[in-house]
């Protein structure tokens, strides 16, 4: 038997658009002449639904889809679908095949922690899923039933030969590899194949990195779709439940390759599937705004970018050179709109009120400002989208200005922490045919530019000390004390969570970001505003 795993891009709430998707990717796997053919999880409702589920007439449609799709399935073919029985919803794979709905599956394992929150929806199913076709007993399963043990171990108890698995599995750095070596273990100790078809693609601030699997009972990977996009995996089965050819076994990316891939791709689908074609990025001569441009540019194509210089009187001669040069090593469009005459104005408009007051922050927040709202003006003239550049280890302490740099309707880089940004940058430069961003760029200290010499370091911490305390206060939840046991200095740390913490109803403001670390500000990590707890 061959079976074909079919990874697809689906947009939440597109019901038609994913039931056609899905017809021409079951078209395409039968005259490749796969007998068995899965789709991911929730396909045609795209992944997650979230509150749209409260709607019966969605739930509707989804089922009315369904229909559709197993209409043209001759072959043996699992749909992931929203089922609803006797007014309970659940997370379902249909197994479709002579034109018509053979048998359902729900979802056993309903995920509740990070960006997952299925059991506000869902009913759990008490039932495994087994199936017989041509002599051999197969099991489906769906993403989170996967993860845990006892799960497989009864499919195998009742027979079951090869484990399929439809899933929706959002991607975090690092998280193919301990996927994999999972479903490998699984296999293993189980003495099973395994089938493991994943979504791929955007979906606002989820990335999907597809990555599909088939894994040998003895825990080895056999076959690997690609990553970062749709692919169609095709492998033949023999009648012993050996497998025979696999069409192909993609490389893994690397560390860094991984992470751009996924801000690719969560950046070109949160466009696109917005009704968005176009964006425009305020170029500041900076190693997070040209990092920011250059993976827009690989997104969504040099003509479709704007770049944006606004310079003070406090902007260096080399970060105006330096984003110039940036722009025409992308090849993007660049314009120059200097901000002094409009900050001149808001000075004066606001001199009597600030009679007697020193220039401080307020004169530093308000050249941000008239930046945030030249790049609104062009947003709203020209219908581009505003894509903040600001990164995790300023947007974690504040260090950035409401209504001013977090100005956007998304920030690619916003999970992103500043070392990171670096490493970034340097892989970018290294994967192409010659360097995009500047070394100047890259070697200079990080600088706001909104006063005389002022560099990022003078508030903050060194960013080698800063992301490291970041990474155990915010994304492993360690506190103060156990931070300052790892070597720390102590005020160091209190000054930096204290800003983490001061800072939330800032970051509640902000644009949504590509989540690329195991725990991101958003769905992630949902911290009160008004709070009073430190440490």
């Amino acid at each position: 038997m061959r079976i074909a795993l079919a990874q697809l891009n689906p947009t939440v709430g597109d019901i038609a658009g994913n039931t056609r998707r899905a017809i021409e990717a079951i078209s395409t796997a039968h005259d490749a002449g796969a007998g068995f053919i899965l789709l991911p999880e929730l396909v045609i409702t795209g992944y997650p639904p979230e509150d749209l589920l409260g709607k019966p007439h969605f739930v509707e449609a989804n089922l009315d889809a369904l229909e559709e799709i197993s209409s043209v399935c001759g072959n043996a073919t699992i749909v992931g679908f929203v089922d609803r029985v006797e007014g309970r919803l659940y997370n379902a794979a249909a197994l479709c095949g002579n034109h018509r709905v053979l048998q359902v599956y729900h979802k056993r394992e309903l995920p509740n922690y990070g960006v997952f929150d299925e059991q506000r929806y869902f009913a759990a199913g008490d039932s495994p899923g087994l199936l017989e076709l041509g002599g051999t007993m197969y099991g489906t399963t769906i993403c989170e039933d996967i993860w845990v043990d006892h799960v497989a171990e009864e499919l195998v108890a009742e027979g079951a030969r090869v484990i399929f698995n439809i899933s929706a599995s959002p991607f975090h750095a690092g998280k193919g590899d301990e996927r994999e070596r999972m479903l490998c273990e699984r296999a293993r100790s189980n003495n099973v194949w395994l089938a493991y078809c994943n979504l791929v693609g955007g979906q606002d601030e989820l990335v999907f990195d597809g990555r599909s699997l088939i894994v040998s009972p003895s825990g080895e990977v056999v076959a690997r779709a690609a990553s970062f996009q749709e692919d169609l995996l095709i492998a033949d089965f023999m009648p012993e439940g050996k497998l025979g050819a696999a069409e192909h076994l993609v490389a893994a990316p690397g560390p860094e390759e991984e992470v751009y891939e996924a801000l690719k791709l969560g950046l070109h689908d949160y466009v696109t599937k917005n009704g968005f074609t176009d964006v425009v990025i305020g170029l500041s001569g900076g190693i997070d705004s040209a990092l920011t441009a250059a993976i827009a540019t690989d997104a969504l194509g040099a003509e479709h970018v704007h770049g944006v210089m606004m310079p003070s009187c406090y902007s260096s001669a080399g970060s105006i050179d330096d984003s110039r040069v940036l722009a025409s090593n992308l090849g993007i469009e660049v314009r120059e709109l200097p901000i002094e005459l409009p900050f001149d104005a808001f000075e004066t408009t606001l001199a009597e009120s600030f009679r007697g007051e020193e220039s401080d922050v307020t004169e530093e927040n308000l050249q941000a400002r008239v930046r945030g709202t030249l790049l609104m003006a062009l947003s709203n003239k020209f219908g581009w989208l505003v894509l903040a550049t600001g990164n995790k280890s300023e947007l974690s302490v504040g260090y950035s200005t409401l209504y001013g740099d977090m100005v956007g309707g998304f920030a690619p880089i916003k999970d992103v922490l500043k070392e990171r940004v670096y490493e970034l940058a340097r892989w970018r430069n290294g994967s192409g045919s010659a360097p995009v961003i500047p070394v100047e760029i890259i070697d200079k200290a990080p600088s706001a530019e909104l006063r005389p010499d002022q560099l990022d370091q003078d508030s903050l911490p060194p960013y080698d000390v800063l992301d490291a305390i970041l990474s155990a206060y915010v994304e492993r939840d360690r506190s103060v004390d156990e931070i300052v046991a790892e070597g720390f200095d102590s005020g160091t740390v209190d000054q930096v969570t204290n800003m983490v913490d001061a800072s939330e109803y800032k970051r509640r403001q902000g644009p949504l970001g590509i989540k690329i670390t195991p725990k991101a500000f958003g769905r992630d990590r949902r911290m009160p505003v008004t709070n009073r707890f430190r440490g």
